[in-house]
């Protein structure tokens, strides 16, 4: 299974689970990183840049995790907003100051190769969050611990 990482999980790795406390979560993330079966967009690296931290450095020093979107991935962002409920991905605060909305491409990303998405983010009943869209597309879907239980990663 390859995965999709939506800035959520990214920031939690980074605030909790501190490279130097916790060498054998890094050195199995750097390995399926390199294997290229953790994945990102290019959009969740403009939503994570801008900052003096750890996180923000690591972006800067691996621009090739955050892949650019291919030709079909722009019909499957379509798709999601051809449903009005799913157009508040995008919320209005952000569409008025341009910011960077990762959501839409990490969804389409990971329709796109059969992989799953990764986020914080919970389901919830009528919501317009990554959960719900990718449950209305049967986009594979779970959040860092259950993505950490499936990877059978112990520590």
């Amino acid at each position: 299974m390859r995965y999709v990482f939506d800035s959520g999980p990214l920031i939690w790795m980074f605030k909790y689970y501190y490279p130097e406390r916790f060498p054998s979560l890094w050195k199995k993330f750097d390995g399926l990183v390199e294997d290229e079966q953790i994945i990102s967009v290019k959009e969740v690296s403009r939503e994570l840049e801008g900052q003096d931290d750890l996180l923000s450095q690591w972006v800067r020093d691996n621009k090739s995790f955050f892949q650019l979107p291919v030709a079909n991935e722009f019909q499957i962002v379509t798709d999601i907003f051809q449903i009005p409920h799913f157009q508040t991905l995008i919320r209005k605060q952000e569409r008025l100051l341009g910011k960077p909305v990762a959501d839409p491409f990490v969804i389409a990303k990971a329709h796109s190769i059969g992989g799953c998405v990764i986020t914080t983010e919970k389901y919830k009943a009528n919501a317009a969050q990554i959960p719900n869209v990718c449950a209305h597309f049967n986009i594979p879907c779970m959040d860092l611990e259950r993505f950490m239980k499936e990877e059978d990663w112990t520590f």
